[in-house]
């Protein structure tokens, strides 16, 4: 017989779910009244300007987000549309294709970035010590959340929405 998790590890289930759920669509609200796209958008231009030469593979892209395959298509075609993005040919594989950064889309993340900040020191910094972030941290780690990046990583050139 498989063990059930404790009273205590739902509740913190719980919580995570909530708190994830309310912190995000607080940021978003927030960006929403800057004028800025959905925190997605940031996202995306975000790991594509991270990329050594501002280009991805939509699979790539996507498995950075970790959106599913249909939003990722969307919103590939939302950044082209807005030409924040542009999608090029792979010159060895003809099939593959590239999604590259452009410049407009280079300025609107760092536009974002300022926002996106704010509201990441309002819904979360102001709310937890520096010390109470680092446990936070490790906490979240042990349960695979660190994605193999450095502290410093995250917060260099702003922080990924995950």
């Amino acid at each position: 017989m498989k063990r059930k998790p404790s009273t205590e590890a739902t509740a913190a289930w719980i919580r995570l779910m909530r708190v994830q759920s309310r912190v995000l669509d607080a940021v978003e609200q927030d960006l929403k009244k800057a004028g800025f796209p959905p925190l997605a958008w940031y996202d995306a231009l975000l790991e594509l300007s991270r990329a050594p030469s501002g280009e991805l593979r939509p699979v790539e892209l996507e498995k950075q987000m970790l959106l599913p395959q249909y939003s990722t298509s969307r919103l590939i075609d939302r950044l082209v549309d807005e030409g924040l993005a542009v999608r090029r040919e792979c010159k060895i594989d003809k099939r593959g294709q590239f999604v590259e950064i452009t410049d407009a889309g280079r300025d609107l993340q760092k536009k974002m970035w300022g926002a996106y900040s704010a509201g990441i020191e309002k819904h979360v910094g102001s709310k937890l010590s520096d010390a109470d972030a680092v446990k936070l941290c490790g906490l979240l780690d042990r349960l695979g959340c660190s994605c193999g990046e450095a502290p410093s990583l995250a917060v260099k050139d702003g922080a990924s929405a995950r």
